[in-house]
């Protein structure tokens, strides 16, 4: 059996600064051994990602100080780049799309500034320069806080609102958003405790009203009630740490099944991942912590189907595969597969996409 014949596989995304070389294929066979491939080189630093099942194609941040996305296809003899655009900001680290897929949104951390760029709705690529916002103001902590960073950005499922967190201000903006696609001034949609450092947000998959924050500096999750008017209020905030750790930690990524029954919060420092059940009103309750078999844990894609999260360690440079049971939690495999730079996991889509 070939490699082709295992598609889809996933895909590593790698720093240069840590001796990246670019996008990586990987393959999980039969045997829970995990395969590399050559990197593909046209999409360095990426750091993130969005799929844009409507064109088929990969919208790739280049996390440089010259921030671009890359538009990439994918198909059985490997990858190939579209286009690529400026962000307007320095660093991208997150994207998203509307969900008629015609609007590309960047948080641009160095930047602090949010930029919004047009889709061609017949072929997905670039339709002129980006629409770009800039924050302002600071935290408490002088070194993580001296200006904004926008660390997440996401629209609302009926596309009225794209939201953003900005872990430099403590705070979640909202940006209101008509048919014509313009990107409106912004309001403090919620203010987070100071010095938490928001990074970021998830929408519930099946409760409208409810999201959840995730702040790197505090280690917190935040269940928030999402208005109408594009406010949230009523914060219940939990540590997404046991109770007895007393070390160094920052919380990096956070996901909900497709069921809207458990979340999973990554813990960078005491290398975990915190998984709470979520019931019938979308409040969560802590179930366990769960090593995640590497140094500072900076993404995990669930890959539900497979019964797997996939990890990807910073600082330990490795990959690795938890099993999920039927009750949603968590189990070491021990697969584990050294990448340098590797800080992203992406799904290559099935179909070629």
């Amino acid at each position: 059996m070939t490699d082709a014949d295992l598609t889809p596989p996933i895909a590593a995304g790698t720093y240069r600064g840590g001796g990246g070389q670019g996008l990586h294929p990987i393959w999980l066979d039969e045997t829970a051994a995990w395969r590399i491939g050559d990197a593909y080189a046209a999409a360095p630093n990426a750091s993130f990602s969005v799929y844009s099942a409507r064109h088929g194609l990969h919208y790739i941040v280049d996390e440089d100080a010259v921030g671009r996305v890359g538009v990439h296809r994918h198909r059985a003899g490997g990858w190939e780049m579209l286009a690529s655009v400026e962000t307007g900001g320095g660093a991208p680290c997150h994207v998203a799309l509307n969900p008629a897929e015609t609007l590309l949104a960047v948080a641009n951390y160095a930047g602090g500034s949010v930029s919004v760029i047009r889709l061609d709705p017949g072929t997905g690529l670039p339709d002129g320069a980006a629409q770009t916002h800039a924050n302002c103001g600071s935290g408490p902590d002088a070194e993580r806080q001296e200006g904004p960073h926008a660390h997440w950005v996401g629209f609302s499922p009926d596309g009225r609102w794209l939201y953003q967190t900005d872990l430099g201000t403590d705070e979640v903006l909202a940006f209101p958003f008509d048919a014509t696609g313009t990107l409106e001034p912004p309001f403090v949609a919620y203010a987070a405790p100071p010095g938490s450092g928001p990074r970021h947000l998830v929408l519930h998959p099946h409760i409208a009203k409810r999201a959840y924050l995730v702040s790197e500096m505090a280690s917190t999750l935040t269940t928030l009630d999402r208005g109408r008017d594009g406010t949230f209020t009523g914060p219940v905030i939990r540590s997404t740490l046991p109770d007895a750790w007393r070390g160094h930690s920052i919380v990096a990524h956070v996901a909900i099944n497709a069921a809207g029954t458990r979340l999973y919060v990554s813990n960078r420092g005491h290398d975990s991942i915190a998984v709470f059940a979520l019931d019938a009103e979308g409040v969560p309750t802590l179930l366990e912590h769960v090593a995640t078999g590497g140094e500072y844990p900076r993404f995990f894609l669930l890959l539900e189907d497979r019964g797997m999260i996939v990890v990807a360690h910073e600082k330990s440079q490795t990959m690795t595969a938890l099993a999920i049971d039927a009750e949603g939690r968590l189990a070491p495999t021990g697969v584990a597969l050294g990448v340098p730079g590797v800080g992203y996991v992406l799904e290559v889509a099935p179909g070629g996409g």
